[in-house]
């Protein structure tokens, strides 16, 4: 995910009121796949050569995810485009969790399992936009246009900034996830360690803390 970047001194600012939130569909999405990565680019904290790799990653997973069943794209404009998050709703199989270290806490399972959660796989702001809080609209936004009852995201245990905005934001996190070697890294041989953060959106109660409620009267159809 896209570090968030506070605006360059010199930059004239973009008034947060005119950043607009627009969802995309799978066509629109892969129409503006190129436009989406130049954000990602302009938007990471990339070192000096290194911007086509990390670009030409975005795409891979953008690609992928938009194949996904449920995909969805939020993109925040104003002149221009200021930021995009997407995801997609988590396979009740439980797929995504695979490579959780440890028992995965009841609650997320059930939850999972009833189709309540969705993932958020991607968030990036433009450095640029005076939007403070363009991030965690555009997420509070995404998952609620899905009614999910959790949110769902993976980050990278190195990138510490990424791993202290999300906790700002509310999000819980619950354990590692271990992934094989990515051959699309500098490092392809080294697995990947990841931070499962969650963001429970239920009603918070003396019996229920967290927010994690799993009601089945609820559960989403096939």
């Amino acid at each position: 995910m896209a570090p968030l970047r506070r605006e360059p001194p010199g930059c004239a600012p973009t008034p947060a009121h005119a950043v607009r939130l627009r969802r995309l569909n799978r066509w629109q999405a892969e129409t503006l796949r190129e436009d989406l990565a130049d954000l990602y680019v302009e938007s990471s904290r990339a070192q000096a050569g290194q911007e086509y790799r990390g670009r030409e990653a975005f795409l891979r997973r953008l690609t992928g995810d938009i194949r996904r069943s449920g995909f969805a794209l939020l993109i925040a404009e104003d002149s221009a485009f200021a930021g995009c998050a997407y995801g997609f709703p988590v396979p009740r199989e439980g797929t995504w969790w695979r490579g959780f270290d440890g028992t995965l806490p009841q609650s997320v399972e059930q939850l999972t399992a009833s189709g309540h959660v969705f993932a958020i796989t991607e968030i990036v702001v433009h450095p640029h936009t005076d939007d403070q809080d363009l991030a965690r609209r555009l997420q509070q936004r995404l998952l609620a246009d899905h009614h999910a009852s959790l949110g769902a995201t993976l980050v990278d245990q190195a990138d510490v900034p990424a791993c202290d905005a999300f906790l700002s934001w509310g999000w819980q996190d619950i354990g590692a996830i271990r992934r094989p070697p990515d051959p699309t890294v500098l490092r392809p041989w080294a697995p990947v360690l990841l931070r499962a953060m969650i963001l429970p959106l239920g009603p918070r109660t003396t019996a229920r803390p967290d927010g994690l409620a799993h009601e089945n009267r609820t559960q989403r159809p096939d």
